[in-house]
């Protein structure tokens, strides 16, 4: 059943490869409790995934949405945090600068080492 299905599907989505992420993030949609739109009629989810495509029943911009949301591996959550931090070391080095004046800003001579501390 799953061959005729597959031949019913490049009618729908000519790209083989595009089928097969389209189909694979559809069963894991369903797996995940998405709700089916035909009847299941007992197939496991990657051929109902199938059917669906092949019956035009899912829109390809919504899959193709979720394709993508369900590929991506980084969270857009931890970039505010690093300008908020960056933003923050930059108020405390101003507000030493501005508190220690010139002395602050000039960096300090570290001590020389004399000749007998130096080790070979």
């Amino acid at each position: 059943m799953a061959r005729v299905t597959v031949e019913d599907c490049i009618v729908q989505v000519p790209n083989r490869f595009e089928l097969v992420m389209f189909a694979a993030q559809r069963a894991r949609d369903i797996s995940a409790g998405a709700q089916i739109t035909l009847d299941r009629d007992r197939d496991k989810n990657p051929v109902v995934a199938l059917r669906e495509i092949a019956e035009t029943k899912l829109d390809q911009a919504v899959l193709k949405d979720s394709l993508i949301s369900g590929m991506q591996k980084h969270a857009d959550i931890d970039k505010p945090e690093e300008v908020n931090e960056m933003a923050e070391l930059e108020q405390e080095l101003a507000a030493a600068l501005a508190q220690g004046g010139a002395e602050a800003a000039q960096p300090k001579a570290l001590p020389m080492a004399e000749e007998d501390d130096v080790t070979e």
